[in-house]
C-alpha cells in the first residue's frame, strides 16, 4: 500500500472551504486535470478520467461530514483506492486543507518513485485548483 498526503493553506475559513470542497457539483473545477466525478446517488460518485485506475467510469463512496469538516471517498468497484480531506481552523479566518490518498495497488509499468511524484503532483494541482476556486468565491461574493 502506498500513502500520499499534501496540505496547503486556503483564504478562507473553514465552514467556506468545507462548503466548496465537499459539493460534488463543483468538484470538477478543483479536482486534477483528466480526473471528472458526478453525484450517482446518496453517498455515491461516479468517476473517470485518463487518471482513474481501468478503463471507463467507476462508482465510488462519498461522505461528507460538516461537524468534523471531513470529506472521504472510496472506489465501491476498486476498493484499492481510497481517500480523505480535511478542513482546519488556521489564523485570522483562514484555514488548512490535508488531502490524503490511499493506493493499495500500484501501476506496473511506474517505478514507486515516478508514481509517488505523479501523486503528489496530483495532489498539489488539485489543492491549488481549490485554493484558487476559493479565492474566486470570496472575489465575487465582496
Amino acid at each position: 500500500m502506498a500513502e500520499y498526503e499534501a496540505t496547503r493553506g486556503m483564504p478562507a475559513e473553514s465552514g467556506v472551504v468545507f462548503g466548496v470542497a465537499s459539493d460534488v457539483t463543483l468538484m470538477n473545477r478543483w479536482l486534477p486535470h483528466g480526473l471528472w466525478v458526478r453525484g450517482s446517488g446518496p453517498n455515491t460518485v461516479e468517476a473517470g478520467g485518463e487518471v482513474v485506475p481501468g478503463e471507463g467510469e467507476h462508482e465510488g463512496l462519498f461522505r461528507a461530514q460538516r461537524d468534523q469538516l471531513r470529506v472521504e471517498w472510496g472506489g465501491r468497484d476498486h476498493p484499492d483506492y481510497s481517500g480523505w480531506l480535511q478542513v482546519s481552523d488556521a489564523d485570522s479566518g483562514t484555514s488548512e486543507v490535508t488531502v490524503h490518498i490511499s493506493l493499495l495497488d500500484e501501476p506496473e509499468e511506474e517505478t514507486p518513485r515516478e508514481r509517488a511524484d505523479e501523486v503528489r503532483g496530483m495532489l498539489d494541482e488539485s489543492l491549488s485548483r481549490l485554493q484558487d476556486e476559493i479565492g474566486n468565491r470570496l472575489n465575487n461574493s465582496g
